[in-house]
């Protein structure tokens, strides 16, 4: 399932007197109004934390839980939607929200719902959550790839710019992914300290078309969302099909500077690698964050996985020259890969709807003859609806090259 983007970062600390000051500061200048607020917020690994802070964002991904109380500030005027008729949306988890029948200026949670919701509608978004990466950057038009920075409204060290996002003219929050207890608690917080509406679209590895449905009816785009939806149905179908009925390659995913971190099955991050094939990485206690589980050799080689797949920044470029790795019958035979990673991860981090582009790429890769697809074109047609990108076939000889 795609976790929610609290589930991606996570929250620190205790925000004390500092964040008290800051957002009443930032609240009494852009409304001309004084509220009063408090938040106590308490981490733990594996949940996330709901963050209304002013501070730079960040990409770095912890865990952790809020609990956070507050009086209601005063609305914040949006130009945008003072002047439009309102409307009553039921989000996911069941809040009535008031929002604007046509609504123009969307702002984001966090990096994995800029993934779903830039798909739809990249020209509705007053801002991104973190900047793409530099190597992303010839396969968006400029105007995507230089929008402002808004932060996340969920995440350690990643927290909202509050006066960016005041000062966006922003009608609607919008947070994807799989929603936990307190969801309706902290959008509930938010709405009220920035007078702007939160909503929550759930989205799971298998119900994504749904989400985009859902997220089609907020942003009065039901045609466009459908097509999503329908691709990611089609997608999902023929890959879970294909699963069904192949014998699957045994298979390993390495992260890290010496490979010897691994994707554990059973774990959220192992989703597509679990439907996929045999995941060898079998532990005790498999951890919920990207980073994986870190292994000794000796476990790696026990495994005797036929197919690893390594992470970007691994030991792609030197495993094949390592003694160490050379009785594994993934490195022996060559059937190792590095998965690719432009504009984002095809397998996650953030855990989004990119990972359907990664099943394509994966079944292909290991149950060609099932599969039967023409790649470029695929990826291709992948580029072009999700990320509004004319993908050249020197660009996908790129993206492939350590990928096949």
């Amino acid at each position: 399932m795609l976790k929610h983007d609290r589930k991606w970062h996570g929250y620190q600390g205790r925000r004390g007197i500092a964040f008290f000051l800051t957002v009443m500061l930032v609240l009494g200048l852009l409304c001309g109004c004084q509220a009063k607020a408090s938040a106590e917020t308490a981490s733990k690994d594996g949940e996330e934390t709901a963050v209304s802070a002013v501070a730079e964002p960040s990409t770095e991904s912890n865990e952790g839980e809020a609990v956070a109380e507050s009086e209601p500030a005063s609305s914040v005027s949006n130009e945008a939607s003072d002047s439009d008729e309102m409307v009553s949306f039921v989000d996911s988890v069941g809040r009535t929200v008031e929002v604007p029948a046509h609504i123009t200026k969307v702002a984001i949670s966090g990096p994995l719902t800029q993934i779903v919701v830039f798909s739809l509608a990249p020209d509705k978004l007053v801002g991104i959550a973190n900047e793409w990466s530099k190597e992303a950057e010839p396969y968006f038009d400029p105007v995507y790839y230089n929008m402002p920075v808004l932060g996340q409204l969920y995440g350690g060290k990643g927290e909202l710019n509050l006066e960016t996002l005041l000062a966006s003219g922003a009608q609607v929050v919008i947070d994807v992914g799989e929603p936990k207890d307190s969801i309706t608690a902290d959008l509930d917080m938010l709405q009220a300290q920035t007078g702007i509406p939160f909503v929550h679209i759930t989205a799971n590895l298998d119900n994504m078309g749904e989400a985009y449905r859902k997220l089609g009816e907020l942003l009065d785009m039901p045609e466009e969302a459908e097509a999503l939806a329908t691709y990611c149905e089609t997608i999902y179908a023929k890959t879970a099909s294909i699963a069904e009925g192949v014998e699957k390659v045994n298979l390993l995913y390495c992260l890290g500077d010496k490979g010897q971190h691994v994707i554990a099955k059973g774990s959220f991050h192992a989703q597509v690698f679990d439907l996929l094939a045999n995941n060898a990485a079998v532990v005790d206690s498999p951890v919920s964050s990207g980073a994986g589980n870190e292994v000794d050799m000796e476990q790696i080689v026990n495994w005797q996985p036929d197919v690893i797949v390594f992470g970007p920044g691994s030991i792609y470029d030197t495993v094949g020259d390592d003694p160490a790795w050379a009785t594994i019958p993934a490195i022996a035979n060559g059937r190792y890969y590095e998965v690719p990673n432009v504009p984002y991860n095809w397998l996650g981090f953030p855990p989004s709807v990119q990972r359907y582009l990664g099943m394509i790429w994966m079944t292909e890769l290991f149950y060609p003859e099932e599969a039967d697809y023409d790649m470029y074109q695929e990826v291709a047609a992948y580029f072009k609806n999700f990320y509004h990108c004319d993908l050249s076939e020197a660009q996908y000889q790129t993206l492939m090259e350590r990928a096949q």
